[in-house]
């Protein structure tokens, strides 16, 4: 997905004995058609989670048939971008050559380092017949010195993903490492990414096995003891050292992505669809996308020009 510019949201900040930081609203937003997306991260009183710098849900959304979504060529440096589906179907290519089909719990990880160009269609079969698209998009900053790697793209399909079952506790571990569990997606820094499902009356202690963790409700609500229930579509970043319980609320089950890690390396700059922590670095980006310096797409022909952007990146935290 495509940056825009910060939004306003809603925040609430806890008491001294909550085990809570932050609470985000995001605002939805209609990108047409009806389709919606929430921005929770970046946020103003929050600009990353460990090195996720970019939380966009998707959906849910039925795309009538010869409807679906057309996210045109664009391109990323410094960061990589992980797409994960809850329903639907998703064809990404790239400027490395790569044609790939995401479907529900897959993940698709692109690293962008110096430079990679990418766009995300419905794909024709699911555009003749009609569909349905629910999902998260997260960009995860590179560390300093993986920045300028060389662009790469690795899927791994559900069997590849470990998972944690417990009394009514399903998770599958995405990315990075938690629960003793490691994802064999090819991560650049201490982080980890969990898809969690909770049935009606369980209950789950998540360790505090990294110093910054968050917890955003896809479908249901959350119940988190004394710090109260916690419906879809909020972001709540925990304290560090925070050991919560959670479970889920209202008599119904409830879905969550868990995300976090060590805090990156310093501070980064965002603008557009490009993070990196040098100002200039960004500059050059700019300038190399205007000038069509990036790789092209295979099969692709349509061009974005660069959008009118703020004089100055926003500098994260």
């Amino acid at each position: 997905m495509m940056s825009t510019l910060d939004q306003h949201h809603q925040h609430h900040h806890h008491d001294d004995d909550s085990m809570l930081e932050t609470i985000i609203v995001p605002r939805t937003h209609d990108l047409g058609d009806g389709f919606e997306v929430r921005r929770a991260l970046p946020h103003r009183d929050r600009r990353m989670v460990g090195p996720f710098v970019f939380l966009d849900q998707m959906g849910p959304h039925v795309f009538q048939p010869g409807r679906g979504i057309d996210v045109r060529p664009h391109p990323h440096i410094g960061l990589a971008t992980v797409t994960y589906l809850l329903s639907g179907e998703i064809s990404h290519r790239d400027s490395l050559g790569t044609v790939q089909d995401i479907k529900p719990g897959e993940v698709n990880w692109m690293t962008a380092g110096k430079g990679i160009v990418h766009s995300e269609r419905t794909g024709a079969g699911q555009r003749a017949a009609g569909s349905t698209l629910s999902g998260l998009q997260c960009w995860v900053a590179l560390p300093k010195a993986k920045e300028e790697i060389d662009p790469g793209f690795a899927h791994f399909g559900v069997d590849a993903l470990p998972t944690v079952e417990g009394e009514g506790v399903h998770a599958r571990i995405i990315a990075g490492e938690y629960f003793g569990k490691r994802a064999p997606v090819p991560v650049a820094s201490p982080m980890f990414y969990v898809d969690l499902q909770l049935e009606a009356g369980a209950r789950l202690t998540l360790p505090a096995e990294y110093p910054e963790q968050a917890l955003y409700v896809v479908d249901g609500s959350l119940d988190l003891g004394r710090d109260g229930e916690f419906k879809a579509g909020q972001l709540v970043v925990l304290k560090p050292g925070a050991r919560l319980t959670v479970g889920a609320a209202g008599g119904a089950g409830a879905r969550v992505m868990l995300l976090g890690g060590e805090p990156m390396d310093g501070p980064r700059y965002l603008t557009w669809n490009f993070v990196s922590s040098s100002e200039d670095r960004i500059e050059q980006a700019k300038e190399d996308w205007r000038a069509r310096r990036f790789a092209d797409v295979p099969g692709e022909t349509e061009f974005i020009p660069l959008p009118d952007l703020p004089g100055r990146p926003v500098r994260y935290p």
